[in-house]
């Protein structure tokens, strides 16, 4: 009882702010002068891309209005075979971490807060049934609105249900959203004192999944049990300097009356 009380007043700890007077803030590599690490992760000159549709060239992308979204929202697992088409993606993608203006000294304003505008997530997409794209693997780009193709795997839908411990509707839905941290990014301003501002970060995207989902007829429900192991590798994430954090699956629902 003694040890478990431990365990429990440890992670108890962790939601607390307690750690801020611990810590040296002065001795960050932000305070040192060491330069802030990339706002996404770098890829090759030639590697494959997907442009995607921007904001401005949206139309009629939501069907409604953000009071219905938020008295709507629920987490859905059951979807029918419909494919999202690739702009319903892009809204999704821009929704969750989308870049608004231009980035100024290592720092990019998106449409989901992060403390210190640090922005320590990486989304990842694995795409079983989106129009416009083969099935595979992706990684979001949001400084150029991008989509990069990483890899194709055989029995993607397969893998994804087994990397969630065998919950069905991951190999059902159109797209699995997978968000990984880097947790440098957070860790360069804020040291001992980032890992639950990180976690904080990946409830706002996922909130903001849940409501654009709802804007387009389609449906999500966040997964935060998973293999981590598994999930790591079928991402190729080292699971050391970036690993999953969140995942949150995406397909079409049957419309409600």
């Amino acid at each position: 009882m003694e040890k478990e009380n431990e365990i429990k007043n440890m992670y108890r700890f962790f939601l607390k702010d307690s750690i801020r007077k611990m810590i040296d803030f002065s001795k960050t590599d932000q305070n040192k002068g060491t330069e802030c690490p990339p706002m996404e992760k770098p890829y090759a000159e030639d590697a494959v891309t997907v442009k995607l549709l921007k904001p401005e060239n949206w139309k009629d992308m939501g069907k409604h209005d953000l009071f219905s979204a938020i008295s709507r929202r629920s987490s859905r697992r059951d979807y029918t075979n419909k494919p999202l088409t690739l702009d319903e993606v892009s809204f999704l993608l821009w929704a969750t971490q989308g870049v608004r203006g231009v980035p100024v000294s290592g720092h990019a304003l998106r449409t989901v807060p992060s403390a210190g505008c640090r922005h320590a997530l990486e989304t990842y997409l694995v795409v079983l049934n989106v129009d416009g794209l083969k099935e595979g693997v992706y990684r979001y780009l949001p400084l150029s609105h991008q989509l990069l193709f990483e890899f194709e795997t055989s029995n993607l839908h397969r893998e994804i249900v087994k990397a969630t411990l065998g919950q069905p509707f991951t190999g059902r839905s159109a797209v699995t959203f997978a968000w990984s941290a880097i947790p440098y990014r957070m860790e360069w301003r804020y040291g001992l004192a980032a890992y639950k501002v990180i976690a904080l970060d990946a409830g706002h995207v996922c909130q903001n999944l849940y409501l654009a989902c709802e804007a387009i007829g389609a449906g999500t429900c966040a997964i935060a049990a998973y293999d981590q192991d598994a999930i790591d590798a079928l991402l190729q994430l080292d699971g050391e300097e970036e690993f999953t954090v969140y995942l949150a699956p995406v397909g079409k629902i049957i419309p409600e009356n």
